[in-house]
């Protein structure tokens, strides 16, 4: 019985322990903040009449390739991209995206306010003051039903499936790498040059081969639908992504970052349970043995 009570007294001062540093560890490295908002409320305001109304397809069309086909590509609609990647970093900043997915990966709330103000929109404001220039112009002088026909043709060009790599591609790889997901071929390395990318953003982006186990799924959850809820002030912008995009971009980091972590979740009970019946015959074996010194 003394084991047992030395046994209990430990697990007793363990937990105490435990309970009583991890949650204020806890709280200092990862501060709570409010869930992911996915319905971008902020924005709400300033697409309230573009809600409201029925997006043209047709006069969509002819309003994106007469406006952004000179920075953007549009695959789906046989738009090619006009420069490479280096030429269009170094005129931009960073490498514009192909609009081809655009209507899927974003928020349609997001991607209508994004079109008319894209700094206020991304919540990257703060980066272009004293003459500086969000790359992409706001189109604050459209009208809303021009708004609205422009997001009802990329949503109808939009893929109706894409793999967890395609999101990543088109929604990250253009500023991160993710060099575990293809070491010898270079292929998921960032879009944008180094140089470029760095002088944009103020630093080099990380790569993201190892994010999902080094901040983790809730972390990266609310970080990815609003970077300053973490970091008031970075550079990276509010990207947009709908719910289903964000979370097969997280799926995506998982299985490059974390791609054990299904058997290892399966194991775990195997083990705990393998030591509880260790546990027990260890003290059977420890009281027959020991039972005639007490």
């Amino acid at each position: 019985m003394r084991e047992l009570k030395i046994l209990a007294v430990v697990v007793a001062l363990t937990l105490i322990t435990y309970w009583g540093v991890e949650p204020f560890a806890h709280s200092q490295m990862h501060p709570h903040v409010a869930p992911a908002d996915f319905t971008f409320a902020d924005v709400q305001e300033d697409v309230k009449e573009i809600k409201a109304l029925q997006g043209d397809v047709a006069n969509g069309e002819t309003l994106v390739t007469s406006n952004c086909t000179a920075c953007h590509s549009i695959e789906a609609k046989g738009f090619p991209q006009i420069m490479d990647n280096a030429s269009s970093a170094a005129a931009y900043g960073v490498t514009p995206p192909d609009l081809s997915a655009a209507g899927k990966l974003y928020n349609a709330d997001y991607l209508a306010a994004f079109i008319k103000d894209p700094a206020k929109t991304s919540k990257v404001s703060h980066k272009f003051v004293d003459g500086r220039v969000h790359p992409m112009p706001a189109y604050d002088w459209m009208q809303p039903q021009e708004v609205a026909d422009m997001v009802a043709f990329l949503k109808s060009i939009a893929p109706k499936e894409m793999t967890n790599k395609e999101v990543f591609n088109d929604a990250c790889q253009r500023c991160h790498s993710i060099k575990y997901a293809d070491m010898k071929g270079g292929s998921m390395a960032a879009f944008t040059p180094n140089a470029d990318i760095k002088h944009y953003m103020g630093k080099l982006p990380p790569d993201l081969s190892q994010f999902i186990r080094s901040r983790g799924h809730e972390y990266l959850e609310t970080f990815v639908n609003d970077p300053q809820k973490h970091l008031e002030g970075t550079a990276m912008p509010r990207v947009g992504l709908s719910e289903e995009s964000q979370a097969q971009v997280i799926s995506y980091l998982e299985e490059v970052g974390d791609s054990k972590k299904a058997q290892r979740e399966e194991l775990g009970p195997k083990f705990l349970i393998y030591l509880v019946i260790f546990a027990i015959f260890g003290f059977l074996w420890k009281a027959s043995k020991w039972r005639d010194v007490h």
